[in-house]
C-alpha cells in the first residue's frame, strides 16, 4: 500500500535538490493530497469554546494581535 522507505527517502533527496521556488511550487500541491486536520464533528466548536473559557478565566494567557504578529515574525527568523 505505501511505498518502500527507500522510494520515499529518494523522492525526499531529489525534491530536496530542487530550487527554492520548484520545492515551495511542490509543497501545496503534495499537501492537498492529503485529508484536512480537523475532524471534528461539530468543526471545532467545542475546541474554540474551551479556549475561550481558557482565557475568560486567565486573560493574561492571551496574547494581543501585535504580540502574536512579533512571536511569527520571530520565529521564521529562527
Amino acid at each position: 500500500m505505501f511505498p518502500r522507505v527507500t522510494v520515499i527517502q529518494e523522492l525526499g533527496q531529489k525534491a530536496g535538490q530542487l530550487p527554492e521556488f520548484q520545492r515551495a511550487a511542490l509543497a501545496p500541491k503534495l499537501l492537498a493530497t492529503l485529508p484536512p486536520v480537523l475532524h471534528d464533528a461539530d468543526d471545532g466548536v467545542a475546541e474554540a469554546l474551551r479556549r475561550d473559557a481558557d482565557l475568560d478565566a486567565d486573560p493574561a494567557a492571551g496574547m494581543s494581535a501585535a504580540e502574536f504578529r512579533t512571536a511569527v515574525a520571530a520565529s521564521r527568523r529562527q
